[in-house]
């Protein structure tokens, strides 16, 4: 199980001590934070330790951090995806590395997780791209108890998707992340986080606020950049998934 997490988000940040715990790197693409020389200094900085690099795009949405929907056109949204994928990749290839995989952000990855058609039009804004890429970015998704509508319009689009669990929020009894706006949303405590994590190793499934069992197929488990105690959480996490992988 892979570790990622959303970076470059801040101009001020702790990337240099999070971005060696990790696997993966969902680096910002300036729609919801960031600038172009943090985007660039975190790209740099995910090559430094050899992390997988993944474009986070957003609703263009700065204001509200890209946590609010936004009522976009067909036209509009495959746009606004593409100028951010594309400029992720522009920078990327400067630098001599590789974009590999697209995970949007906020409201735009929960609307696509409620919304069919938003998850289509993300789908074909990425095939899109592929269709000049030497080799094809994949999406990565919210792990959900039924994924065959995902899979099924993914595979129309010849898009690969990656699943991912969330380390840092509480889950709702249909599978879905519990608002942000609701208490205990965001989960804070390293134990928590950790049990959460030894659970999902061990195949067992994950427990929703009301402790109703979620089972799922998951590919990497996300803590959010900006979820407070993030650098700890991710220290726990990483040792966490070493020690079950054998590794130190």
């Amino acid at each position: 199980m892979k570790l990622n997490c959303d970076l470059g988000e801040f101009t001020e940040n702790n990337d240099a001590d999070i971005m060696p715990l990790i696997d993966m790197a969902n680096i910002a693409c300036g729609f919801h934070g960031s600038d172009p020389l943090t985007i660039k200094r975190t790209i740099k900085l995910a090559q430094q330790h050899q992390v997988i690099i993944g474009a986070h795009p957003s609703y263009p949405d700065v204001e509200n951090f890209g946590r609010q929907s936004m009522d976009l056109s067909q036209d509009e949204l495959i746009a606004n995806v593409q100028y951010q994928i594309g400029a992720l990749q522009a920078l990327c290839s400067v630098e001599n590395t590789q974009l590999n995989y697209v995970k949007p952000h906020g409201a735009l990855y929960n609307d696509m997780m409620k919304n069919v058609n938003i998850f289509e039009d993300i789908c074909l804004a990425i095939a899109q791209l592929n269709q000049t890429n030497h080799k094809p970015l994949f999406l990565m998704i919210q792990a959900v108890t039924d994924s065959d509508k995902f899979d099924q319009i993914a595979k129309k689009h010849h898009i690969s998707l990656y699943y991912e669990a969330f380390a840092d929020r509480a889950y709702l009894d249909n599978g879905l992340l519990v608002p942000r706006g609701e208490v205990g949303a965001v989960l804070t405590n390293n134990q928590t986080v950790v049990s959460r994590c030894q659970a999902l190793l061990n195949k067992q499934p994950l427990l929703s606020q009301n402790q109703q069992p979620l089972q799922f197929h998951i590919d990497a488990l996300c803590v959010h950049g900006d979820t407070p105690n993030a650098l700890e959480m991710l220290k726990a996490l990483r040792a966490t998934i070493n020690n079950a992988q054998g590794l130190r």
